[in-house]
């Protein structure tokens, strides 16, 4: 792992809180992500599950995780199973964890190689009344390919076909949602990560650089500090800003254009989202201006009305009526389209046809119950935009916020985001080059 050694406590907590949620005498199992394939004998450095790791702290490939907190004996109460770490294995693949290592990292006492499942699993299995199973219940999923947990849930029904199958998506979507300190702390850690990134993006930007040369400051300042791209970068000079997921980022950013940047540092698999969009040469235009400030003005109000108790679609709403009049200002509607606004067809649509923001932790977007209000420890982004695509620029503004009983609290307000600040900096480095 690139990451420092995470708090056991954490995974003893996570796992603690689940199984007061289940139901007596029931049990549960997580499965790791597949290893997946490229081309010929490739394959893709693994992606850890995020439920597994939430639950043990595990990144290993093949891990699973058996939770039954009312077995008898109190050492098969929670167990997890590993690749056992052969002289073969680790000369082609590398160092694997040891039982006693997974131990320190999950808190859990009882480890088992692989081999050992099987009758593990039967053992549980013909004593308990219930089983949670986990899938990818994200609504947003493709879920076109068959994963680990997938095939486990076919298999457990094969073997065991007269025992009561539950799902466990929702209980994990409930607690994820709410973010410990130890979880917020590991966030706060890939945001200062991600500004470090940005800082490095204001003093490298001028007329002639391309975008990926733009994607390569980035990752230099990510890994340098322990983190990697949390997903994908977009890194969108002139009209490529207006394709939402634009993600070629090949090509040069011209003078007068603006480069709209989304990416986020994770570190400890935990999740940044920060966007911007700045003037390649170092100084708004007018237009440019009136728009960035336009959204800046939507993205700060949104920040403030993200309180304990608002429905996401309430908030998502406000946000719209915001943009609308923001564009009446800048002569994109007229008085007639917003007053003609309606949840079900905005008047912003053409402009602003995205949601404001998502959950975010283990996953950029993080699961969490749809129909839940905002509660306190929700970790939330915060984006709204305004896409001119003739006008040939776009302006997309995002910070991520923590949602507390006392107000929301902004966790980018140290990255800079103000139109004269940006400026600034960008002048500063200019100077010194």
């Amino acid at each position: 792992m690139r990451h420092q050694a995470l708090d056991s406590k954490l995974f003893v907590e996570n796992r603690a809180k689940l199984t007061s949620m289940l139901p007596k005498n029931a049990m549960a199992i997580v499965n790791a992500n597949d290893v997946l394939p490229t081309n010929a004998d490739g394959s893709i450095k693994i992606i850890p599950n995020a439920d597994l790791f939430y639950l043990s702290g595990i990144e290993q490939e093949e891990s699973i995780l058996l939770l039954h907190p009312d077995a008898y004996e109190p050492k098969n109460r929670e167990v997890l199973f590993l690749r056992e770490p052969t002289e073969l294995l680790q000369i082609w693949e590398g160092q694997k964890l040891t039982q006693e290592r997974a131990t320190e990292i999950s808190g859990i006492a009882t480890v088992k190689w692989l081999k050992d499942f099987p009758l593990a699993l039967r053992d549980s299995m013909l004593s308990a009344d219930e089983v949670f199973l986990n899938t990818n219940e994200h609504r947003r999923a493709a879920a076109t390919v068959e994963t680990r947990d997938d095939r486990f849930v076919s298999q457990c029904k094969q073997d065991y076909p007269l025992h009561t199958y539950r799902r466990l998506a929702p209980l994990l979507h409930q607690l994820r949602a709410v973010k410990s300190d130890l979880e917020i702390d590991l966030i706060k850690k890939a945001v200062d990560i991600t500004r470090k990134g940005f800082l490095r993006v204001l003093g490298f930007l001028k007329p002639g650089v391309t975008e990926f040369e733009i994607e390569a400051e980035l990752i230099h300042e990510y890994t340098r500090n322990r983190g990697a791209f949390a997903y994908t970068p977009i890194i969108a000079s002139g009209k490529n800003a207006c394709g939402l997921h634009y993600i070629d980022n090949d090509q040069v950013c011209e003078d007068g254009d603006l480069v709209l940047i989304d990416t986020g540092s994770n570190y400890g698999n935990y999740n940044s989202d920060l966007t911007r969009t700045i003037p390649v040469n170092g100084r708004f235009t007018k237009r440019q201006r009136d728009v960035y400030d336009a959204v800046l003005r939507v993205m700060q109000a949104s920040i403030e009305g993200a309180v304990v108790g608002k429905a996401h679609r309430d908030w998502q709403h406000e946000a719209q009526l915001m943009i609308n009049e923001e564009l009446l200002s800048l002569g994109l509607l007229t008085k007639d389209e917003v007053a003609g606004h309606t949840r079900e067809k905005p008047a912003c649509k053409k402009y602003f046809m995205h949601g404001l923001g998502h959950p975010m932790g283990l996953d950029v977007h993080d699961v969490a119950p749809v129909d839940a209000p905002f509660a306190p420890g929700w970790v939330l982004t915060v984006e709204p935009g305004i896409y001119l695509p003739d006008e040939g620029f776009a302006v997309r503004l995002e910070n991520d916020i923590l949602i507390t009983e006392d107000g929301p609290v902004d966790l980018m307000k140290d990255i800079p985001v103000e139109a004269d600040h940006i400026e600034s900096l960008m002048q500063e480095a200019a100077a010194k080059r």
